[in-house]
C-alpha cells in the first residue's frame, strides 16, 4: 500500500473512532441522568481507576500502556463533563446551542 492508501485507512478510523466516542458520550448522558434522579455524584473515582486498569491490562500495542492511559484520562474528563450537563439537566444544549443529540442505544 501506498501512503496516500494508508491515509484514507487511517481517515476510515477517525471516523469510526469519533462515532463511538458519540456513542459512548450517549450513554454517559444516560448516566448522569440516572445520577441525577438517585442524587450520586458525578464523579466516580472508584470507576475510572478500574476503567484505566481494564484499558491497560487490554493493551496488545502498539501504543505504550502510558500513552493509552493518557488518551483515556482525556476521555474520561469530557465524559465527566457531559455526564454533568445530564445530571444538571442541560443536555439539549452544547457549545454553541449545539444539540449533543438523542440517546441511541
Amino acid at each position: 500500500m501506498e501512503i496516500a492508501d494508508w491515509r484514507k485507512r487511517i481517515d476510515e478510523i477517525d471516523a469510526q473512532l469519533a462515532e463511538l466516542l458519540c456513542e459512548r458520550s450517549r450513554c454517559v448522558i444516560e448516566i448522569g441522568k440516572i445520577k441525577r434522579r438517585q442524587n450520586l455524584p458525578v464523579y466516580d473515582p472508584e470507576r475510572e481507576k478500574e476503567i484505566l486498569a481494564r484499558i491497560m491490562k487490554d493493551n496488545r500495542g502498539p501504543l505504550e500502556s502510558k500513552a493509552l492511559k493518557r488518551l483515556f484520562e482525556r476521555i474520561l474528563d469530557e465524559s465527566r463533563r457531559v455526564e454533568r450537563l445530564a445530571s444538571e439537566d442541560q443536555i439539549n444544549r452544547g457549545e454553541n446551542g449545539k444539540s449533543l443529540g438523542p440517546f441511541k442505544p
